[in-house]
């Protein structure tokens, strides 16, 4: 019979997390749906709904501050209670996130606690290599592992040519090729999802990740839409993050698709996905080089030699621009909520100091 802690290893909890946890009498679970704030939590009793007390609202200032989907969360429930209390939010050690959609500067976590992100895209219409260098920079700044899966190969007679249009791009990035429909790939990758590791799927919509989960599952557990004839483009079908265990596998954190990526931060790594050019960079001449019409130029040089295509250095720039913007904005966000979170401390200062000044007076 399993003990719990083997039970909870099976589900992602590994060393990392045991030395973490508050105490050995303390219940811990993983967080593997969010509805609006009420969550569906994993725990080696089964599965429970639990909700955020009083005092964790008060506490959490951020959108990061609560919980998301693959977090591993400290909760208490007695035996009359409906839902579980979530007490804590323990570390992450990875996290997946991007520019949550809207006016407001704020992080929205796509996944918590991941091993492995595969980019998700359909060989047809649907592929786009600039979108994917965008994948690649979220994936590498989220500390999980970046995996590509093209999907819907029985639509494709020919998927070299998009495999060596990818590689260049992609890195020691492993590339699946497979057709959910038929079978077709499926085995490598549910391989490459080991028991006790977590990868989210992450894509446009369309691309066919429901129909991707549910061939791994071996049932339909997902819902999935007929592709649209003329664009060759799925309907948007998943509307909710949720954590999924594979039978003989590890865990699938199944994604709505994406109409835009945002993103949240990736000046770490942006050198990491585009190693490329700060390869041409570093053999430029001068080291000052702007890359336009310096002499001893390797960046123009490549370009020239047919060794770097223009868009790719163009999608590098833009990347270096937005992110810089991004991080500013990151920077004023910042500045206004310690500002907020002073203002209230002083107002709840002031409430307190009149209490006890009327409290005085009156004895």
């Amino acid at each position: 019979m399993e003990t719990a802690i083997q039970k909870m290893r099976i589900f992602g909890w590994d060393t990392h997390f045991e030395g973490l946890k508050a105490s050995a009498n303390t219940q811990h679970g993983r967080i593997i749906e969010e509805h609006r704030g009420l969550y569906k939590l994993w725990t080696p009793e089964g599965e429970c709904h639990a909700e955020l007390p009083g005092r964790f609202l008060h506490d959490a200032h951020q959108r990061e501050d609560f919980p998301a989907v693959g977090d591993w969360i400290a909760y208490q429930r007695s035996p009359q209670d409906e839902r579980a209390q979530i007490t804590s939010l323990l570390p992450r050690k990875s996290k997946l996130s991007r520019q949550a959609a809207g006016q407001k500067t704020q992080e929205q976590i796509i996944a918590a606690n991941i091993d492995y992100v595969f980019l998700v895209s359909s060989l047809n219409e649907d592929l786009n290599i600039r979108r994917l260098e965008r994948y690649l920079l979220m994936a590498w700044e989220s500390g999980a592992q970046p995996r590509i899966v093209l999907t819907k190969s029985d639509l494709c007679e020919d998927p070299a040519p998009i495999i060596e249009a990818i590689e260049p791009i992609a890195w020691g990035v492993p590339i699946f090729t497979l057709s959910a429909l038929d079978g077709e790939g499926i085995e490598p990758l549910k391989e490459a999802i080991p028991e006790g590791k977590t990868a989210v799927f992450v894509g446009s919509s369309g691309v066919g990740k429901s129909t991707l989960l549910n061939a791994l599952l071996g049932e339909q557990r997902q819902k999935t839409r007929e592709v649209r004839d003329i664009l060759s483009k799925g309907k948007h079908t998943t509307t909710s993050r949720s954590l999924f265990q594979i039978p003989g596998a590890g865990m699938v954190i199944d994604t709505p698709g994406m109409r835009e990526l945002q993103l949240w931060d990736g000046q770490g790594q942006l050198d990491h996905t585009f190693e490329d050019i700060k390869a041409f960079e570093g053999a430029c001449r001068f080291r000052d080089c702007q890359h336009e019409n310096e002499p001893g130029c390797a960046i123009q040089q490549a370009i020239d030699d047919g060794e770097l295509t223009m868009e790719r250095y163009q999608s590098y720039l833009k990347l270096q621009r937005e992110l810089a913007y991004q991080e500013r904005k990151q920077d004023v966000a910042a500045q206004q909520d310690t500002k907020k979170r002073w203002k209230q401390i002083t107002v709840q200062m002031r409430q307190r100091y009149k209490v006890q000044k009327n409290h005085k007076s009156h004895s």
